[in-house]
This record gives structure tokens, sequence and C-alpha cells, in this order.
């Protein structure tokens, strides 16, 4: 499972005066994807940053650019998300009226397509918008602020999850709290995708952190 795995440190949790140095840090020290958690302080009572924050990173890695917008009016951002450099742009069901526009306007502007659930959100309203999609987020704790404690309830879900999507080429992607000590039984209920910021990013050697998610969840 874990050859496999993806580790995708979220930048919230950076040091946000030499962001791009973080970024370089992290994509040498083991990341396979870079997280980028946008929030408008509507969506979310916290307030982060926008396209042009990711534009001016975009040089400092190659890797994956995973953006989670949790923001009121998704669909309005959506080019300017993706022109900035974004591989992957998810979308909150929660914030999407009509989500199955919402995920084929995110492919035909060239980015894989994401839908992010909070945790008291039922998964059943995305089995008609599968075919839509290209990742799962699973929230494991509820979204706004880092450093939040992982919501075991949630490993019933990331399992239902998995059942739902069946044989479909979908990630299962799982955000919040997410460390070593409980990324094994993420894994073994089925996600293979890790958003990790504090535990990535505490101490001095990210690749020992990253390392360490990663041999958990094996």
């Amino acid at each position: 499972m874990t050859d496999d795995l993806i580790i995708a440190p979220s930048i919230l949790a950076a040091d946000f005066s030499r962001i791009g140095d973080e970024v370089k840090a992290v994509d040498t020290a083991g990341a396979d994807w870079i997280h980028l958690d946008v929030m408008d302080g509507h969506f979310v009572p916290n307030l982060t940053f926008g396209p042009p924050l990711i534009k001016a990173l975009r040089p400092h890695s190659q890797k994956c650019f995973d953006t989670h917008l949790m923001v009121s009016n998704p669909d309005a951002l959506l080019a300017e998300y993706a022109a900035a450099g974004s591989d992957i742009i998810t979308v909150h069901a929660e914030a999407c009226p009509h989500l199955d526009r919402s995920l084929s306007h995110i492919r035909e502007l060239g980015c894989k397509a994401g839908v992010s659930v909070n945790p008291h959100t039922p998964i059943d309203g995305l089995q008609h918008v599968l075919d839509r999609l290209d990742l799962i987020l699973v929230m494991t704790v509820n979204p706004g602020f880092g450093g939040q404690s992982f919501i075991n309830a949630m490993i019933d879900k990331i399992a239902a999850t998995k059942a739902m999507i069946g044989h479909r080429p979908i990630t299962i992607e799982v955000d919040g709290g997410v460390t070593a000590d409980n990324a094994g039984k993420v894994v073994a209920a089925g996600a293979c995708a890790l958003v990790a910021g504090s535990a990535v990013f505490k101490g001095a050697s990210y690749a020992e952190n990253i390392a360490a998610i990663r041999a958990a969840a094996g």
C-alpha cells in the first residue's frame, strides 16, 4: 500500500515568511503533492490566500498542486485557480448547488476534479457525480483551522467512501489531524492520499516526518 501512498503536506502549517523555500523543502523531503488550503473567511472562519500566491509558488515545485477550495462561491473562481497552476481543484459539496456542473467545469479547465465533504455531510449525495470525479476528500476535522484533532468517527466514513466508488479510479484523500499515530488506520480504511500539516512541518526534519507517516501507513 505504501508504494501507492500519496503524502500531501499542507502549506497552511508552513512558515509563510519564507513560503517559497518551505515548498522547496517539503518537495525535496519526499512530498508527493503540495496541498493548498484556500479559505475565504466566509465558508470557513479563516482567511488564507488566493491565486496570486499559488502562481508565485508554482516555479518552486513540479509536484502536483492539490488546491482545496474552502470558499462559498467556487464556481466564480475556478478559472483563476486553474490558470495559477493548480493540477487538482477540489470544491466542497456543501458550497456547490450545481455540483455536476462545477466538476465538469474543472475538467474542462484541464484540471482533475475533486469534491470534499465536511464531517457532518453524508457521502451518499456523491453517488450521481462519481463519473465526474478524480478525487474525494474526506474531512476528518471541521475545516477552517490547522492543528485540530482527528475525528475518529470518520474512519467508518472513509470505508464507506471506498465501498461506494468500487473499482472507479478515484483517489480517496483525507485531510485533518493526520499523524503517524493514525495514518495506519486511515489507509486501512481506504484512503490513499494523506494531507498533513503540523505533522510534517513540525521540528527540523521534514524528511523524517514524511517518512514516519509513510512508514506508519504501511
